[in-house]
């Protein structure tokens, strides 16, 4: 349960199951094409012809004159398989995903070069707080508890969504629906938050909690769920929908705001606190929304549901932790 798997094994698995239609010539050109999509599908080739936009002088100028000179920018992202948001291209070695793509157009908006760095989710935060990176464009939501050490700058909504075998007949709702399931989930995200909260609320009802499973990679969560080891996975909306619409074989049984009930969570840059960037990723931010190439990339991935209107610099987030 613990492998390494790539993007390719997930794609191997998924096409012996016969869930895929691979088409064109080659690594270059290799897409998925969901149930109901038109056109040409989802290139998950290395080959990307990334959307890219030219720089802005009044969003670059507020970058801090160091970065400026240095013309980099360096920028943490997860190093796990997780379509569409960051995830190896067909040769196991390009990073690819809405992510990266919406992070190469702030850097261009900056008149910056991309650096990205692909590590693990609790590294991402170690790079934050060394000053190591930059940013972190990693489908991270924006808390109270990470107000305290970073800034944000928003770019997408965060939902989450349930995911269940097609024709479960389940459908979720709110905590007692997942009572006594074997649900899966990632270490140390929002949702694990949410998931554990709703199991204890479950006990204190007296019902039976959840019993949480833990899988590194989306591959292993896939094949879980396919052999009925687990009822279902609480993740992100975008990469839930992405494995709905390609595999054929899953559904979406529940969706939830990623801040949880009575607040719409929000997906951000992220930042050292007082570092000196979050403006100019607002700003970033608010120009590619204006110019069209944010609505691009997120039409390009699925993920145009999520967009938001206008970058806000440290919105209210998911509450506090009760100790």
């Amino acid at each position: 349960m613990k492998t390494r798997r790539t993007v390719l094994t997930a794609l191997a698995s998924l096409t012996a199951l016969g869930l895929l239609t691979a088409c064109g010539a080659g690594d270059a050109t290799t897409e998925i094409k969901p149930e109901g999509q038109k056109d040409t599908g989802i290139n998950v080739g290395p080959n990307q012809n990334r959307i890219h936009t030219a720089k802005d002088e009044t969003a670059a100028g507020k970058l801090p004159e160091a970065v400026r000179k240095r013309g980099t920018l360096i920028i943490g992202v997860s190093a796990k398989s997780n379509p569409p948001l960051a995830f190896r291209a067909t040769d196991d070695k390009t990073l690819i995903g809405v992510e990266l793509d919406l992070a190469t157009l702030v850097a261009d908006t900056l008149g910056l070069k991309p650096e990205f760095n692909p590590v693990s989710w609790e590294n991402l935060f170690v790079g934050l707080d060394s000053g190591k990176y930059d940013a972190v464009f990693s489908n991270v939501t924006v808390t109270e508890e990470r107000k305290d050490k970073y800034d944000f700058a928003t770019y997408r909504l965060d939902d989450l969504a349930f995911e269940a075998k097609k024709g479960s007949g389940w459908t979720v709702k709110g905590p007692e629906d997942v009572s006594g399931k074997r649900i899966a989930v990632g270490s140390g995200t929002n949702q694990e938050k949410i998931l554990v909260d709703w199991s204890k609320q479950n006990e204190k009802a007296g019902r039976k909690g959840v019993d949480i499973k833990y899988y590194d990679n989306t591959t292993d969560y896939y094949l879980a769920l396919q052999s009925g080891r687990i009822d279902g996975y609480l993740g992100p909306n975008p990469a839930v929908a992405y494995h709905v619409a390609s595999a054929g074989q899953t559904e979406t049984v529940g969706k939830f705001s990623g801040a949880g009930a009575g607040l719409q969570g929000k997906i951000a840059a992220t930042t050292k606190k007082d570092s000196g960037f979050v403006a100019a990723y607002a700003a970033a931010i608010d120009h590619i929304i204006e110019n069209g190439t944010y609505a691009q990339v997120l039409k390009r991935w699925g993920l145009s549901a999520e967009a938001v209107p206008k970058s806000e610099i440290n919105p209210p987030g998911l509450p506090r932790t009760k100790n």
